[in-house]
């Protein structure tokens, strides 16, 4: 159940990785890419420990799946409040 949580933040982690490269945030983006890999080599580590058990790669798929839809919800509506924002301004 630890990999489905796991997946749900790297899932964040990595839209915020994009997010931070889309902007040019250089020093920020490779925090992050630091972070992303540390948690690569935990997943890794992991699933090899228990290369059969695909009930653990199916929580994490699912994990990644929350994080990816829930980052996406919120990256959406800062990108609305911004754009509502600037056209009350004209």
């Amino acid at each position: 159940m630890i990999l489905f949580f796991i997946g749900v933040v790297e899932m964040v982690i990595i839209s915020t990785w994009t997010k931070a490269v889309t902007e040019t945030k250089v020093i920020f983006s490779g925090l992050v890419t630091i972070v992303n890999v540390l948690i690569w080599y935990y997943v890794l580590e992991t699933v090899l420990n228990d290369i059969n058990n695909t009930q653990v790669i199916i929580q994490y798929a699912f994990g990644c799946a929350l994080g990816t839809m829930l980052s996406t919800a919120y990256f959406s509506r800062q990108e609305d409040k911004k754009k509502s924002s600037s056209v009350a301004k004209i």
